[in-house]
């Protein structure tokens, strides 16, 4: 049961309800699932590098667009930020696996991928090309926010330090921005009755090059499902021919995050 150290504004729409916290990687930032609520809570002090506010930012924008998770409530309380989102319905593609036959998961994140890339970005003012990026890898780096063990078979024994100068020294062009998910990765997409029901975790959603979410859901793919399935995911999308110093650079900068 939850204590008085919330808000009230958002502790009249928890009260009385078990909250679950749900493991989310790196930072200091906190998440709960709300239970029997239909709610996700977000917690995180003040000073974090990227406030939820930006959250609320890609939510909102993304609202009328995509299926995703409504903002329910936003507070700053003395140091901590609170975010109250909706629970969207569905299970992620980890646990349809399952159920579901794998290719058809794979076409379904294709098509969900070619839908948010679709999107138009004249009036977005979301950003999350390379310039934008680095500046909060290294923002990471310095706060020791990196937990370099964690790295993928490629990296390991590299530091933190090292992946980031590698990124400032063969950034590749971006040549093809669209609106990227910015973690597209199979926990993060829902599926309700064989289509995709929603899309969660956007905090690093925004404009950028193609290859920042295929680089990212390719990975997904072969770590989860196997290479012959990430070799089908870029067949559904409908790319040919593969940039793989793109593949290559998206994933290493992911380390950082």
């Amino acid at each position: 049961m939850i204590s008085n150290k919330f808000p009230s504004e958002i502790e009249r729409l928890i009260r009385g309800k078990k909250l679950i916290e749900v493991e989310i990687g790196l930072s200091n930032t906190h998440v709960y699932e709300v239970d029997k609520a239909g709610f996700y809570l977000k917690t995180q002090d003040v000073s974090a590098h990227l406030s939820l506010a930006h959250d609320v930012q890609v939510l909102q924008w993304l609202h009328t667009k995509l299926p995703v998770p409504e903002v329910v409530e936003f507070i700053r309380v003395a140091k901590q930020e609170y975010l109250l989102i909706t629970e969207i319905p569905g299970e992620n593609c980890v646990e349809a696996m399952k159920s579901l036959d794998y290719e058809e998961i794979v076409r379904l994140l294709a098509e969900g991928l070619q839908r948010i890339h679709a999107l138009d970005i004249a009036n977005c003012a979301l950003h999350e090309e390379i310039d934008f990026k680095l500046i909060r890898a290294q923002h990471n780096v310095e706060y020791n926010l990196i937990d370099e063990d964690d790295f993928d078979e490629e990296r390991q024994g590299k530091t933190a330090r090292e992946i980031l100068n590698l990124l400032q020294n063969t950034r590749p062009p971006e040549n093809d921005l669209v609106f990227n998910h910015g973690d597209y990765c199979l926990p993060n997409i829902l599926l309700q009755e064989n289509r995709i029901s929603g899309f969660v975790d956007l905090s690093r959603a925004g404009i950028a090059d193609r290859y920042n979410d295929l680089a990212i859901a390719s990975r997904s793919i072969r770590y989860n499902l196997g290479e012959v399935y990430e070799n089908l995911f870029f067949e559904y999308y409908g790319i040919k021919n593969i940039d793989e110093e793109k593949i290559d650079y998206y994933r290493t900068m992911d380390e950082l995050f």
